[in-house]
């Protein structure tokens, strides 16, 4: 299971390598102004669609902030066609 502090302390993390404010990320994605201290002392854990919007705030994957790499990279699928090509 994952562990909602450690979720929290991977956002903490970014924001303070990015140089960005915990407050700034909240405002421009939406989210309330408690959800990372939620995720801290009450073990809270955020929806799908807020990990996403703040990985996408961080442009990193949801799975680095869920533990589950260690890469922050985002992994990009591209599909391509039966000759190797990029599809459309």
């Amino acid at each position: 299971m994952y562990e909602p502090a450690n979720v929290a302390e991977r956002i903490n993390k970014l924001l303070k390598e990015k140089n960005l404010q915990q407050k700034d990320m909240l405002m421009e994605s939406g989210l309330n102004k408690n959800t990372i201290s939620s995720m801290l002392s009450r073990g809270s854990m955020v929806k799908a669609d807020t990990l996403a919007k703040i990985a996408d705030f961080l442009s990193c994957s949801v799975d680095y902030l869920l533990g589950r790499t260690e890469n922050p990279e985002i992994y990009r699928y591209e599909k391509t066609s039966q000759n190797g090509e990029k599809a459309p």
